[in-house]
């Protein structure tokens, strides 16, 4: 039994092997060609924040591979009238195979895994989201082919998803360029790891500096759950780091641009962009199901 709280968890072999899998899974499902590989188990959706691609790609995956899923919301559980989460944790685990928990805090995660007997995913934390940056090789490798030696040049907000981004990256080979602006920059310590496990990473406050010859742009919103108190401020910081025609011909002739969506339009990324061309969204939101099936595959077959 593992969990996935952290690509970390992960090695980079086990990473191709989910990409792998994903890709052969989503070869037989336009086939129509499902496997059935956990009929009669359960997984629980335990989601403090909303979600649209997380929930229904979770959903969906478990019952293609012939498995279960329920969705609570912690305000309808007895978590929303004090139960601890280790208590919680300890009785869930006498009922479902494995839990995919999207959370406010990491600690939250952590605290379910340790009194866990069950996997534990990472559906989303304020510190990473490894199951997008699954589906985003996923997209990238399909477009991309290897992925040793491509560069990735991350715009806007050191956020949960640049963390991940960057151990994503450093595990398999691609270089990556973070253009923040100052003091929103990712988190010290994943930087830190990232190198650690090989990663080519360089942080920078110029944008166009760091889609110099990418492979890969990617962006995300400017204000994410949480952080609406900072909308005015954060409007102002981030404006010279809009994803757009002009920052895109900064880039490689045919580089792809990523967002793991939802986008605010005409803020971290233009109409022209998210819908052009270059755009690889729709493939990365459609990728999760895949991914996150090989990965069920993986901790529960």
């Amino acid at each position: 039994m593992k969990h996935l709280l952290s690509l970390k968890d992960l090695t980079r072999n086990e990473i191709i092997e989910i990409l792998d899998t994903s890709s052969e899974l989503k070869e037989d499902r336009k086939k129509g060609e499902l496997r059935h590989h956990l009929r009669d188990k359960t997984l629980l959706l335990l989601f403090e924040k909303k979600s649209t691609r997380t929930r229904i790609s979770f959903e969906v995956a478990m019952s293609e591979i012939g498995g279960n899923s329920i969705y609570l919301n912690p305000a309808d559980t007895q978590l929303g009238r004090g139960e601890t989460i280790t208590d919680t944790s300890k009785v869930i685990s006498r009922y479902v195979h494995a839990i995919a928990a999207r959370v406010n805090d990491h600690q939250t995660l952590n605290s379910l895994a340790e009194n866990s007997t069950i996997p534990v995913i990472n559906a989303l934390s304020d510190l990473e989201h490894p199951c997008q940056l699954l589906a985003d090789l996923m997209t990238i490798r399909e477009h991309k082919g290897d992925l040793k030696g491509l560069t990735l040049a991350w715009i806007g907000d050191g956020n949960n998803v640049c963390n991940s981004t960057i151990l994503a990256c450093s595990l398999t080979g691609i270089k990556t360029r973070i253009a923040t602006p100052r003091g929103y920059e990712p988190n010290q310590q994943i930087v830190a790891d990232g190198r650690m496990l090989g990663g080519d990473i360089k942080l920078t406050h110029n944008p166009t500096e760091a889609v110099k010859d990418a492979d890969i742009l990617y962006t995300d919103v400017w204000i994410s759950m949480g952080d609406e108190k900072e909308r005015d401020q954060r409007l102002k910081d981030f404006a010279p780091y809009q994803v757009n025609r002009e920052l895109l011909e900064g880039a490689s002739n045919d580089a792809i641009v990523l967002h793991c969506l939802p986008a605010h339009r005409g803020e971290e990324i233009t109409d022209e962009i998210v819908d052009g061309p270059n755009s690889r969204v729709l493939d990365q939101a459609e990728n999760r199901l895949h991914t996150e099936k090989a990965l069920l595959l993986k901790l529960l077959k």
